[in-house]
């Protein structure tokens, strides 16, 4: 998001390792937004590298300060700790999956302790889901609401941000795959309303090297920030239901300077995936729910996966999120489970389940999606992308984690605040991490995050061993 989808997703916490310690907690830290307060105004300010729903420019040098409230936003967020232990086996009530029995019947210490820590380290709650040789395991830890000592369900609904970018890229490419989209054909050519530079092509969109600036606030060449619709703090709560239409986000963009010329740099853009959602609503004559749902939902039979439009409530079960800030020299805490996300228009504004972008996911790698030269395509890594959570391809991350565990694909996000999704897959599909985060009224150490992924993903990936 502005700064706020990017949390979790996969540039949200690049530069998180250089975050002096004297600023730990203060919010200030690439892929988080901070609302800083400056003669009595507070406003959203870039910490190393931010963009809107979960991506980022590059890394610059940021100028830390004491952070009056830390956001969700870019997908590390304050939770509530909470003494549960993480579960695996058992459905929590109001599930809308029960755990499979392969699962129930599995002792997975390491998996549970890495949710275990999520929980402990201030976010309110987690649930995991993991795939692999052993069989399918399913765990959660934490709450499923403030005051309440329920944990989240194991299979509940939630806001997953940037993921949408690897489900738009996937509709992309398989109209590509058809003959009706050119993959490095002019963007101009099938969207002429927006006067776009005939240089851009749709890879570009794909990749974030167009240049376009990212609706939701970006980074100006020099460092600045220029800031974006609301996307984060105060100011996006307080508009959190506010509808808005795809071409209103990327005129927005197109009034605002580009970064750079066409294809001479990597910079994470909300626009982007905007412009591509367009790009297919164009091409098919139909809307990008209607074409995800014929291609994509109904072929694999996801039962949680949808693109909400205008409607801000998640469908049953959920658990809620929060939000929060400081206002008035106070911190106050507010439920978001509720919110607009047209703000992110194939962006960041899809709900699903663990369950459902395990199958999507799997689907997606071992090749039941895309033919194998596009598959290719789309995990070819652009060497200027981000390298936090790998290099980035075409609506997915590839990133090395070494000898002993090898090639991992990914993308994470969260909307403006209170909400995280990952999901990770091996190169053939045959082993996938999702999960969902939720942040409470708890202050989080937001220097803890990056380790705190690696152990989850280590967990799953390496059998816990650790990896350089």
């Amino acid at each position: 998001m502005g700064q706020g989808n990017r949390g979790f997703s996969a540039a949200g916490l690049r530069g998180l390792r250089e975050v002096p310690a004297r600023h730990v907690g203060s919010g200030r830290i690439p892929g988080l937004v901070a609302l800083v307060g400056r003669g009595g105004r507070t406003r959203a300010e870039a910490i190393g590298t931010m963009r809107g729903d979960g991506g980022v420019p590059r890394r610059r040098r940021a100028v830390f300060r004491p952070v009056a409230v830390t956001v969700l936003a870019a997908g590390l967020l304050a939770g509530t700790i909470a003494p549960a232990v993480a579960t695996a086996g058992t459905a929590s009530a109001g599930s809308s999956a029960a755990v499979p029995k392969d699962a129930a019947g599995q002792d997975r210490p390491e998996l549970q302790k890495a949710v275990q820590a999520f929980v402990d380290a201030g976010f309110l709650g987690v649930q995991v889901r993991v795939h692999d040789e052993r069989g399918e395991w399913a765990g959660n830890a934490g709450q499923r609401k403030l005051g309440a000592s329920a944990k989240p369900p194991a299979n509940g609904h939630f806001w997953v941000g940037s993921v949408t970018k690897t489900f738009v890229a996937t509709v992309v490419l398989q109209l590509v795959a058809e003959g009706e989209i050119g993959l490095d054909a002019p963007v101009a050519g099938y969207l002429p309303e927006f006067g776009l530079d005939r240089r851009i092509t749709v890879r570009m969109l794909l990749q974030h090297t167009s240049g376009l600036f990212n609706y939701t606030g970006d980074l100006d060449p020099d460092g600045t920030w220029v800031p974006g619709l609301p996307a984060t703090g105060k100011e996006w709560l307080d508009n959190r239901f506010h509808s808005y239409r795809p071409q209103e986000l990327v005129r927005f963009a197109l009034s605002k300077p580009v970064k750079f010329a066409p294809g001479e740099d990597w910079s994470y853009s909300n626009t982007n995936y905007t412009l591509a959602r367009l790009l297919v609503e164009k091409v098919t004559g139909h809307s990008f729910d209607a074409e995800l749902k014929r291609r994509i939902v109904r072929p694999l039979g996801l039962k949680g996966t949808v693109v909400p439009g205008d409607r801000t409530r998640l469908p049953n079960p959920y658990a809620h999120g929060y939000f929060r800030y400081q206002d008035a020299g106070q911190w106050k805490v507010a439920d978001v489970s509720r919110q607009n996300l047209s703000l992110l228009a194939g962006a960041g504004d899809m709900i699903s389940t663990t369950r459902d972008l395990q199958t999507f996911f799997s689907a997606l790698n071992g090749g039941r999606l895309l033919p194998v030269k596009l598959l290719a395509e789309m995990r070819e890594p652009h060497s200027k992308s981000d390298p936090l959570y790998g290099r980035y391809g075409l609506g997915m991350f590839v990133k090395d984690l070494g000898p002993a565990c090898g090639t991992v694909l990914n993308h994470n996000g969260s909307p403006p605040a209170g909400y995280a999704a990952l999901m990770y897959s091996s190169p053939d599909g045959g082993k996938t991490l999702t999960a969902s985060l939720t942040a409470g009224d708890a202050a989080f150490d937001l220097a803890a995050y990056p380790k705190l992924l690696d152990g989850l993903v280590k967990a799953a990936f390496c059998g816990g061993q650790a990896t350089s």
